[in-house]
Parts: C-alpha cells; sequence; structure tokens
C-alpha cells in the first residue's frame, strides 16, 4: 500500500508531491493511520489541476511528530469514512455541504452551516424541545440550540450554526495583499494571535524567509498572553453561572489586565497587526519587557487568589463536578482538541506534538485530567494558565536586548507557484489547522482553515446527554467555542 507524504509543520512542499491513492486505497490507509494513533487535523474537497475534485486528508502523527496528506479523485460520491471513524463525521458534512459530494453510508447528512435544515426529532408523549437563540441576551454571537427533553433530563442537544458564516475562505483566495493577514487574524477574533502566527509561518516557509530568535520569543510571548486572557475569563464566567460572584468580579478585571498588557506588546488589545511573515511589525525593547513583567507580577497574585477562593468552594464544586461528563472513549472518538480533549485524559497538544519556533526549547508537561467533566475543564484551563504564565515569565527574562533588524512588516509577498503547506498551532481552544495551496500563478488557489471549535461543538452535545437542562449553562462556559471560528 502507498504511503502519505510525511511533511513537518509548517514545511512547503509541491502540490505535485501530494501522494495520489484510487479512492478505496484512500480509504483503507486514511483509516489504517488513524487505528494507529494520528489525530485528523483536516479532510476536505479540493480541485486538481484539471478542474475535477479531490479529496485530502491532513493526519497529525503524535508518535513520528508528522504530519501525514494524501488525496483521491472523487466523483459524485465515495464510501463514508465516518461509520468506522466519528472524527470524520462533521468533515464528511461539511464537504457534502459545500462540495455535493456525498459520502454514502453518512448516519446523519444534516449540513454544518445551512441554518434552515431540518431538525432531528424524537417522538413521545412526554417529550418536550425547548429553543435557545439564535438571538442572545447581552453582546454574544448567534447560534441555535433545540433541546430534546423528558421532563428536565436532555436526551440530545442539537447545535444549530452558520449565522457567522463570512465567506473567509473564499475570500483569501487570490494574490497575497494587505487584506490577507487580517482576515487570518478574524476568523476567530479571539485568537488573532494563534492563527497569524499559524498563517506567518506557512507564508514564510512558502517564501523561504527566516526570522530571528527574537521574533519568534516575541511571537510566542502574544499568544501565550492571549492564552491566559481567555481561560482567565472563562473561569470568571463560569463563577458566574454558579452565581460565586468573588471570582467572577475579580476575573473580569483581570482578564482586562492581561488584555492591557497585550496592547502594550503591541499597541492592540487582542494582538492583533503584530504576528507578521518575516516576523513582528513591532520590535520590544528591554523596558518594554519589564513594564509587562512588573505589570504581570502584581496580577497573577491577585489572580491566583480569585481562582483559589473558586477552588475551594464547596458550593461551586459540588456544581461543577460530575456535572456534563465526556468519556475518554467518547472524546477521542469524536477527534476532541485541546484543553476539552486533556481534561478528558487525552495527550493533544500541538506545542509538544509538532514543536515549531520557541516552543522547540519548552519541555511541555503533560498537563491533563482524567474526570472529562466541567470541573475537569475548569481545572485544566487552571493548569494552563500558570503554565503560560511560566512561558511568558521566561520570555521576559531571557529577551535578547538590542533591536532585531529581522522584525519588519510584509505587506506583499510573491507566492511561488504549485506549492502546499500545513501549519497547524495549539491556540487557546486547541490545535487550529491552515492549509494553503497556491495555483500555477503563484496565488492561493485554495485556503482550508480548521477552527478548534470546528472539532468540539459536538463534545458539547455530547456533554448534555442525560443531563438537567439547567447545567447547560455552565456546560457551554467549560467549552466556550468560537461561532465565527466555526462558521467562517
Amino acid at each position: 500500500m502507498k504511503e502519505f507524504l510525511k511533511t513537518g509543520n509548517g514545511e512547503s512542499f509541491s502540490t505535485g508531491d501530494i501522494v495520489q491513492f484510487e479512492l478505496n486505497e484512500f480509504r483503507s490507509a486514511v483509516l489504517e493511520e488513524v487505528n494507529s494513533g494520528s489525530r485528523v487535523s483536516a479532510f476536505f474537497a479540493a480541485d486538481t489541476a484539471d478542474g475535477q475534485k479531490q479529496l485530502v486528508a491532513v493526519l497529525l502523527d503524535p508518535v513520528q511528530k508528522t504530519l501525514k496528506i494524501g488525496a483521491a479523485p472523487v466523483g459524485d460520491s465515495y464510501e463514508a469514512l465516518t461509520p468506522e471513524c466519528k472524527a470524520f463525521h462533521y468533515f464528511e458534512r461539511e464537504i457534502m455541504e459545500n462540495n455535493g459530494i456525498m459520502p454514502v453510508g453518512h448516519p446523519w447528512l444534516k449540513p454544518v452551516r445551512t441554518t434552515e435544515a431540518e431538525f432531528y426529532r424524537m417522538e413521545g408523549d412526554a417529550l418536550n424541545e425547548v429553543a435557545v437563540g439564535p438571538v442572545h441576551a447581552g453582546v454574544i454571537e448567534p447560534g441555535h440550540f433545540r433541546f430534546q427533553c423528558m421532563g428536565e433530563k436532555v436526551y440530545n442537544l442539537e447545535i444549530v450554526l452558520g449565522y457567522q458564516h463570512r465567506g473567509v475562505e473564499e475570500l483569501l483566495k487570490g494574490p497575497y495583499n494587505s487584506a490577507t493577514m487580517p482576515r487570518f487574524e478574524t476568523a476567530a477574533g479571539d485568537s488573532a494571535a494563534a492563527a497569524a502566527y499559524g498563517a506567518a509561518r506557512a507564508f514564510e516557509s512558502l517564501c523561504g524567509m527566516k526570522t530571528t530568535e527574537k521574533a519568534e520569543m516575541l511571537r510566542t510571548l502574544a499568544i501565550e498572553l492571549e492564552r491566559v486572557a481567555n481561560h482567565t475569563g472563562d473561569l470568571g464566567a463560569l463563577a458566574g453561572d454558579v452565581a460565586f460572584l468573588p471570582t467572577a468580579s475579580f476575573c473580569g478585571r483581570i482578564r482586562g489586565d492581561y488584555l492591557n498588557m497585550s496592547a502594550v506588546l503591541c499597541g492592540n488589545r487582542f494582538g492583533r497587526n503584530f504576528i507578521v511573515p518575516g516576523g513582528t511589525r513591532y520590535d520590544v525593547d528591554k523596558a518594554r519587557a519589564m513594564q509587562i513583567k512588573n505589570h504581570l507580577q502584581k496580577v497573577n497574585d491577585e489572580l491566583k487568589h480569585a481562582l483559589d477562593l473558586m477552588f475551594t468552594s464547596p458550593t461551586s464544586l459540588d456544581r461543577f463536578e460530575n456535572t456534563g461528563h465526556v468519556s475518554p472513549e467518547t472524546a477521542s472518538a469524536i477527534g476532541l482538541v485541546g484543553p476539552a480533549a486533556r481534561s478528558c485524559g487525552m495527550l493533544a497538544d500541538v506545542r509538544r506534538d509538532l514543536p515549531c519556533g520557541y516552543y522547540k526549547s519548552l519541555t511541555i508537561p503533560e498537563i491533563r485530567q482524567n474526570g472529562g467533566d466541567v470541573l475537569s475543564r475548569a481545572q485544566q484551563r487552571y493548569d494552563e494558565i500558570f503554565f503560560s504564565l511560566e512561558i511568558i515569565d521566561r520570555i521576559l527574562n531571557e529577551l535578547p536586548t538590542g533591536d532585531a533588524p529581522a522584525i519588519k512588516a510584509s505587506t506583499g509577498l510573491a507566492l511561488p507557484a504549485d506549492r502546499c503547506v500545513v501549519s497547524v498551532t495549539e491556540a487557546w481552544r486547541g490545535e487550529l489547522c491552515q492549509v494553503i495551496m497556491t495555483g500555477n500563478d503563484g496565488s492561493i488557489k485554495q485556503c482550508k482553515i480548521v477552527d478548534p471549535s470546528f472539532h468540539n461543538w459536538y463534545g458539547l452535545s455530547m456533554a448534555l446527554r442525560g443531563e438537567e437542562i439547567s447545567n447547560f449553562p455552565i456546560c457551554n462556559k467549560s467549552f466556550n467555542l468560537s461561532y465565527c471560528g466555526h462558521d467562517l
């Protein structure tokens, strides 16, 4: 049997090097890789050189620390992978919706983003349905949640998204221009630094660009500040959902402090317009690094105190523990990523599995929980916050002095023809995969973005099965997934 093309994280290669399988051979090879421990990073349909369609699979092998890529020509249909590997179920629904290619034998071919589709139905005199959204109270993105319940117990939660669909992948096609990086950054606005990092590395590989050690440190600093700020905000929101107001109040303010430190770093609280191909748009001198470090020392102690109040509160722990449980078997089967996966005992962290840049110099510990419930997801975030703060402190202490001449802004790049690159980044929600293919004119021919929320929304549905419907707010916040990152 043929073997997949093996490539490193963010290493470009000729599109002609992608191993082409026969369709049945491709299916068997993909399933064999997944059964051997590889994760499904991306699965999509792409155009061939002669205008036909092909299926493309991107698999992450954490043991060999490599990406494996293969493709197969496809017509109007193929035998679905989902019955034998549930991690493909969302990808295959998307392929059907976007390309009209039918995965024959798929158990539930509802479109992923078409909001007018029929709902799953249950029958029974005692059945009641509760519809929430898509319009929600407060400033929140639109999404619809349909609960099928018997009394207060949830038997099925169907999540309908697509209200934020902007066609980002289509907008990214064409020559690289001044809008390219901002579009990557705003695919999911709360993950701007991670998205920009992944895209910048992809373009650097395509164009043969090098970065300095200082630039890599500053990029990592931006990503880890983004991670800390978001986890802090979510833990505060969890505290608010169980009416534990001291932690809720503290974390709301402290999240703002971390965002303000991102602003000190680069001028933007969400880390936008900082990471670019070739390095970073702005340099950071020692004085500004020490300004961030000194503020962190004060804020970090306040954060620990605020979180420890909640994690030692019997009333809060009682609401979190054994609520919204996802088993390790289910998490692995449906392909959860990031903290949601690690809270179920899985080892899935791109920073360790496929390290790049400054992360190569770090030892990433196996931070994980085993409970798979709201408490485990909260504890996972707590532990990850303080590891990220260790990384940030190390960077601020070791940041080289002086200017970094290679740090620059790249507004225009001439991309090579017929090349491909896959860049994966551990964003704060988990694995973010970005695939870029260029055409024979050097423009972007295909761009596939798989946000971690695309993997994890179904995990929220599974967490609600058998739960009281009143547990939905804390289950939802324990995942806190992105609507726009899913809808793209």
